[in-house]
């Protein structure tokens, strides 16, 4: 994992899974994860997407709503901070 946030890496690009409009993903992972990039694009269509941060069972969810006119002029890139057990990723399309 590098020290600079601003693109995604290699992994990243190899790992890309197709999200339809309408879609609910879950993606639960190991408490070893630290952290996790997620990378949101279309194919010149609105990206219009919700990404929820689930973090154990008594923890508030943190959330991230977005939209973009182009989301492949202005893909949208963050690495979110996992510490600790029962992490999951929900993103909505």
């Amino acid at each position: 994992f590098s020290n600079t946030n601003d693109a995604p890496s290699a992994d990243c690009d190899e790992c890309s899974l197709v999200v339809q409009g309408g879609a609910l993903r879950t993606y639960p992972f190991d408490p070893a994860i630290d952290s996790v990039e997620v990378l949101l694009r279309t194919d010149g269509r609105p990206l219009n997407a919700r990404i929820e941060l689930l973090q154990g069972p008594n923890n508030n969810k943190q959330v991230i709503e977005l939209y973009a006119e182009d989301g492949t002029d202005r893909p949208f890139f963050c690495v979110l901070n996992t510490p600790g057990s029962g992490n999951v990723v929900r993103i909505m399309n």
